[in-house]
């Protein structure tokens, strides 16, 4: 007889709701972690409110908002657990949220409320939670597997893979994951990190300094995918919401172009500015509706010295063309070590997408950011831990 039912590797998001809906089914669950406390990406996320979904991370709202190889492979489980069902939940247990923008979801306090929500959650399913353990060496043993936790071997009949990607290595975050799927024939798609900041060369970077702290809102743009946040300008370059959504699209040697005034015509703002005040410079004119260091680089790439009222439509025209697509070409990005997430992982061609269950070895699932599925910035990518996390739990 196995030790257990169901071992889960992995105390995060997805491993504890894994965990949680195992144990409801009366399955005798072991939840394992290398980390000294379970739930460690959900404390940080989030700058400690803990972003834990949103409202539109749905089968339909959210069809175009995961990346992946397969992108119809999460609609299965996110149509069976929904953001409403998680904010439930956080209602019951009495958590105060709120909406902050475009459906995103935090904690009014500190995202230790989720985490004590969650392992609340598993114990009264019965579940053991070993934390600070290694994982070793598995086995595929005829009723399950074999695996070395710690010093110790402990079996199970359905083994639970929820360690996550690459992203954030300082906590922890290593590729085993991967290396599990490999181990048993599972395919793994490439990896990269996601949601992330872009860096530049020393050149465009010597340009960008003076601007390091200045934020505005703006439209980045990579192909057809365009997203209006903050942007943020670094000592390394580029940040913020808008840069960080872009980054999961944009691939090197790519160039993307930022919009510094979306939803304006700044050939029309240039004309507007050339008549009410045709006496300054295009700097100065700009400095009323961006950052005014923001501004002053702005008028330098233009390069237009004297004051704007003595300036045509053509040149107008061309100082327009900088404010509205002003192209820029990252080198890379700051990698694991900042990424919030890890693009691709294990293939979902492999995986049954009601189950999670490796369709070549019964008994063994993979959830969360280890699979290839990976949400926008704000709350997705908690949702589709639920949800994977959910749909394994219903089956293991």
């Amino acid at each position: 007889m196995p030790d257990f039912d169901v071992i889960i590797l992995g105390a995060g998001a997805a491993g504890m709701m894994a965990g949680i809906e195992a144990g409801k089914r009366g399955r005798k669950v072991l939840v394992v972690d290398h980390a000294r406390d379970p739930g460690e990406k959900i404390r940080i996320s989030g700058g400690g409110r803990c972003n834990f979904t949103n409202i539109n991370a749905t089968h339909v709202a959210g069809r175009e908002r995961f990346l992946s190889k397969n992108p119809r492979f999460a609609l299965s489980a996110l149509s069976r657990y929904t953001p409403d069902m998680f904010i439930e939940r956080v209602k019951k247990q009495g958590i105060p949220f709120h909406e902050k923008t475009l459906g995103q979801l935090f904690c009014d306090g500190p995202a230790t409320q989720i985490v004590t929500m969650l392992t609340n959650d598993l114990r009264q399913a019965g579940a053991a939670i070993w934390t600070g353990r290694q994982v070793g060496s598995i086995e595929k043993i005829d009723d399950g597997f074999d695996v070395m936790i710690g010093d110790g071997r402990v079996t199970a009949s359905s083994l639970v893979v929820a360690t996550g990607g690459k992203s954030i290595p300082k906590m922890g975050a290593t590729g085993l994951a991967y290396d599990i799927a490999r181990q048993f024939g599972v395919g793994v798609t490439d990896t990269r990190p996601g949601l992330v900041p872009l860096t530049f060369e020393p050149g465009a970077l010597e340009q960008l300094k003076p601007l390091a702290g200045v934020s505005t809102n703006a439209m980045v743009s990579h192909g057809k995918t365009k997203f209006e946040e903050a942007l943020l300008f670094t000592h390394r370059g580029l940040s913020g919401p808008a840069i960080l959504q872009i980054s999961s699209y944009w691939r090197e040697g790519d160039a993307i172009s930022v919009d510094l005034l979306p939803g304006q015509n700044a050939l029309d703002v240039l004309r507007e500015g050339r008549k009410a005040t045709p006496k300054l410079h295009i700097q100065t004119v700009l400095s009323e509706h961006l950052p005014k260091r923001l501004a002053q680089l702005v008028g330098d790439i233009i390069d237009m010295p004297g004051m704007i009222g003595d300036m045509s439509d053509k040149k107008l025209a061309v100082a327009a063309e900088v404010v509205n697509k002003w192209t820029l070409k990252p080198v890379s990005s700051e990698g694991y070590r900042t990424a919030e997430v890890t693009l691709g992982g294990i293939d979902t061609n492999d995986l049954d997408a009601k189950t999670m269950e490796a369709r070549k070895v019964p008994g063994l699932y993979f959830v969360g950011e280890a699979v290839d599925v990976t949400g926008w910035l704000g709350g997705y990518n908690f949702q589709w831990a639920w949800a994977s996390g959910y749909s394994a739990g219903q089956a293991a």
